[in-house]
C-alpha cells in the first residue's frame, strides 16, 4: 500500500447525503480517521455548509482534531484552518463583480433557453458565493430524492455546462452537484485545489489519498483524477464509511 499521509474527500454523496449532515457512523469514522492522518474536505458548498455537514457533527471536536482538518469549499477557490480557536481562511480566489455579473446573466439566460429554469424551487436558483457562481437548478434545500430525479444521466448539466462555457470563454465552467453547474476563475478547479494544498502543508500529492462520488470525467472530482492524484471512487457516504473503516487499521499499522 503506497504511503498516505493525508486522506481528501468530496463532501456531498461522499461523506454525507446532498446538502445533509453526516450520519453519525460517519461522523464517528472521521473522527476516527483525524486520530491517524490530517483530512481535508474539497467540495463545491460555502464554509457554512461545510460547517451545518461536517464539522457540527464531529464528535470530540476539540482544537487537537480540528487543527488536523483542513477546509477547501468552492471546489478549492477557499481554503480555511482552524487557528488560534477559530476558522481562519488562508486565501480565497474571488470573482471580480464583472466576472461575476457576466456569469450569472449567462447561466440563466441559457438556462431559460434549454428549458432548465424551474418555477418550484427550494430556494435561490442562483448563488454568488464571492469565488464561485452557482447555478442550483431545484435550488439548494430541494430534498434528495427530487434532485436526483432532475438529471439522473448528468445530460442536463452537461448541456447547460456546454452552453454557459461559450459565452464566458475567460471563466471555468464546469458540473457541479447532482443539479448544479460552478463557474469560477480560469484554471480554478479541484485539482487547483489539491496543488495549493501540498503547497501549503509540504505533503507532496504522491502521499495523499482522495476520496469521491464524482471521478468520471463530467464529475467536479475528475481533476484530482487527472492530476494524477491516487483516488477511490464511491457511490455514497456508507459505501465510504466502509472504505474508510478499512483504510484506518492499515494507516496505524503503517505508522
Amino acid at each position: 500500500m503506497p504511503h498516505t499521509r493525508l486522506v481528501a474527500f468530496d463532501l456531498d454523496d461522499t461523506l454525507a447525503p446532498s446538502k445533509s449532515p453526516m450520519d453519525p457512523r460517519m461522523s464517528q469514522i472521521l473522527a476516527d480517521l483525524l486520530d491517524v492522518v490530517p483530512v481535508c474536505i474539497i467540495s463545491g458548498g460555502q464554509f457554512a455548509q461545510f460547517k451545518m455537514q461536517a464539522i457540527d457533527n464531529l464528535p470530540k471536536a476539540g482544537a487537537a482534531h480540528l487543527e488536523r482538518l483542513h477546509l477547501m469549499p468552492t471546489c478549492g477557490t477557499q481554503y480555511f484552518r482552524f487557528e488560534n480557536d477559530e476558522w481562519a481562511q488562508i486565501y480565497a480566489e474571488n470573482l471580480t463583480e464583472d466576472e461575476k455579473s457576466r456569469a450569472l446573466a449567462a447561466i440563466e439566460a441559457r438556462a431559460k433557453e434549454l428549458g432548465f429554469w424551474e418555477s418550484e424551487t427550494w430556494g435561490p436558483i442562483l448563488e454568488d458565493r464571492g469565488s464561485q457562481i452557482t447555478f442550483s437548478a431545484l435550488g439548494q434545500s430541494a430534498p434528495v430524492p427530487v434532485k436526483q430525479e432532475w438529471d439522473p444521466t448528468g445530460e442536463k448539466k452537461n448541456t447547460l455546462r456546454e452552453a454557459v462555457a461559450g459565452d464566458i470563454p475567460d471563466l471555468e465552467v464546469r458540473s457541479g452537484g447532482s443539479t448544479s453547474v460552478d463557474i469560477t476563475r480560469k484554471g480554478i478547479d479541484k485539482a487547483y485545489g489539491m496543488k495549493k494544498l501540498a503547497e501549503l502543508t509540504g505533503i507532496p500529492l504522491d502521499d495523499m489519498l482522495f476520496i469521491g462520488d464524482r471521478l468520471d470525467e463530467n464529475g467536479n472530482d475528475y481533476p484530482v483524477k487527472a492530476l494524477g492524484v491516487r483516488c477511490e471512487a464511491v457511490d455514497d457516504w456508507e459505501d465510504t464509511a466502509r472504505l474508510v473503516s478499512e483504510l484506518i487499521p492499515q494507516l496505524r499499522a503503517s505508522a
